[in-house]
């Protein structure tokens, strides 16, 4: 058990070395008074006061924290499902490279949408401290890059999926996060050319192995108790 854990973990090192450094932040604002809670949460945010003072710092560090602890279960397995996958299919160099460049650009282009709006008078002026940090940009990026896995023709169902699922609430009122996912999904699936001549998920090979393993499971059900 310790060894299949062990192979798992060593088959997408980036995706859980990710996860293990938002596992101690996460422990740290859980730990924290509310008021160094709110000045840590503030201090790593890639905003637009954060961005004009420590433009790289805050870049990189903002995809490190998540805002509310309580949901770290819920990204661990966000991870595994996407981002550890992509990391496994294409390498780690290019699952890197794809999130990084994503959540860079996304959170620029999103940030600069926050600028335009407060010059316009249409977001108040403190928008520019606002808490803006996370992973949801990375794992977008992740979600649109893994579309390309999926084998034809399950590939366009998957696809408008996907774009549904970030589109909507971009196109009913969304924020400026709303506008950096829908960003992010674009630089993922832009990115298809990166995973050229990795094959696709077999899914006749996926249910011969479920059938398999589910053999032995069978035959202990017939026994007399």
């Amino acid at each position: 058990m310790y060894a299949r854990m062990s192979a798992w973990v060593r088959s997408a090192p980036g995706t859980h070395i990710w996860l293990l450094i938002i596992g101690v932040t996460s422990l740290v604002i859980a730990a924290a008074s509310q008021g160094l809670e709110t000045f840590l949460l503030h201090r790593n945010s890639s905003n637009i006061h954060e961005l004009n003072k420590h433009p790289v710092q805050s870049l990189l560090i903002s995809g490190f924290w998540i805002e509310n602890p309580s949901s770290f279960l819920l990204y661990v397995v966000l991870f595994e499902i996407f981002h550890a996958n992509v990391e496994r299919w294409i390498g780690t160099l290019r699952w890197l490279v794809t999130v990084t460049v994503a959540h860079i650009v996304a959170t620029l282009v999103s940030q600069e949408v926050v600028l335009l709006s407060i010059q316009e008078h249409a977001l108040p002026r403190s928008m520019k401290h606002v808490v803006d940090i996370g992973v949801s940009y990375g794992l977008a990026a992740a979600a649109g890059l893994l579309v390309h896995r999926v084998p034809r023709p399950w590939r366009w169902p998957c696809l408008a999926g996907v774009v549904l699922f970030f589109a909507v609430p971009l196109l009913t009122g969304g924020t400026y996060t709303d506008f950096g996912h829908a960003i992010a999904l674009a630089i993922g699936l832009a990115c298809g050319p990166l995973a050229r001549g990795r094959p696709p998920w077999d899914f006749a090979a996926g249910r011969e192995h479920l059938r398999r393993a589910c053999e032995p499971l069978r035959g202990r059900g017939t026994g007399v108790r």
